[in-house]
């Protein structure tokens, strides 16, 4: 009888670690005031912003695919914004001011609640949420939410679509592009962040 509940326990045991090793749960991340680090699996603000899944190494492609779902937003749109205005570099500046892999204008990323737009999580967090809103804004129009996201909104609404800057419609072109190039990829490879 002894034998057989010790089996029975063991072969529970071997179950219940099979089940706790296959559980995967995201890790948030907040860097408070005094730029101390917090960690968790369970965010208890919205100062918490998606980290990485548990277990994975860093990688760019988990939080593209999170922040997109979150969103509501075509994976591939969101790498084809990347690369167009970043080339998937964190931490590049443009001449204008714009910062991070989504380039956050300060004024934009200060209005969406992102802190930090070099760091990976809190630019495409920020970006994501304001490429949702030009779509919104927009009635779901492609061309003139990416306008939007690269002139402003008001300039969209003062031409009644894309402006006639030469800057603004290459820009919509390239995205548009890249997001077919995306969509299409069987590999679906991205630029490694260095």
């Amino acid at each position: 009888m002894v034998k057989y509940f010790s089996s029975i326990l063991l072969v529970i045991t071997f179950i219940c670690c099979g089940y706790l090793t296959t559980v995967q749960a995201d890790i948030y991340r907040y860097v408070d005031g005094h730029g101390k680090v917090h960690f968790t699996n369970v965010p208890t603000s919205t100062e918490y912003r998606f980290y990485r899944g548990e277990g994975e190494k860093y990688k760019l492609e988990s939080l593209i695919t999170h922040f997109a779902q979150k969103f509501k937003l075509d994976r591939a749109l969101l790498k084809a914004v990347i690369k167009v205005e970043s080339d998937f570099n964190p931490l590049v500046v443009s001449s204008k001011g714009a910062q991070g892999l989504m380039q956050l204008m300060p004024e934009t990323a200060q209005e969406i609640g992102v802190s930090n737009p070099f760091d990976p999580s809190d630019s495409i967090y920020g970006g994501s949420l304001y490429l949702r809103k030009m779509l919104d804004s927009f009635d779901l129009n492609l061309d003139y939410a990416l306008a939007a996201y690269n002139a402003g909104p008001g300039a969209v609404r003062r031409y009644g679509g894309i402006p006639p800057y030469k800057e603004t419609q290459n820009y919509v072109k390239r995205v548009k592009h890249y997001f077919n190039h995306y969509s299409r990829s069987t590999t679906d490879n991205l630029v490694k962040m260095n």
